[in-house]
């Protein structure tokens, strides 16, 4: 691994860390793919810098806890706009 790759697993475990982040907004604040991410944060980054994987590792796991709730979320807020769509046109 060279060194550009062992900042970019630095950068995006501290973007992560700092704001909470899941791995797809992580990958669109940096404009790369949520694979890359993924394996720089859970692989790489375990060699890079260890501190910093046991903080990453354990926000990864609170986010796959907490996605079959963020699923809902979005389900809901996508039909209440329609709904609202619906009786704006009515």
């Amino acid at each position: 691994m060279d060194k550009s790759e062992n900042r970019r697993c630095v950068l995006l475990a501290e973007h992560m860390i700092s704001t909470k982040a899941t791995v797809r907004s992580t990958a669109a604040a940096f404009g790369i793919s949520k694979s890359t991410v993924h394996k720089d944060l859970t692989e790489r980054l375990k060699n890079t810098s260890p501190e910093l994987f046991k903080q990453v590792r354990a926000i990864l796991e609170e986010n796959k806890r907490e996605r079959h709730i963020r699923g809902g979320l979005a389900t809901k807020h996508k039909y209440e706009s329609r709904h609202k769509l619906l009786m704006q046109r009515s």
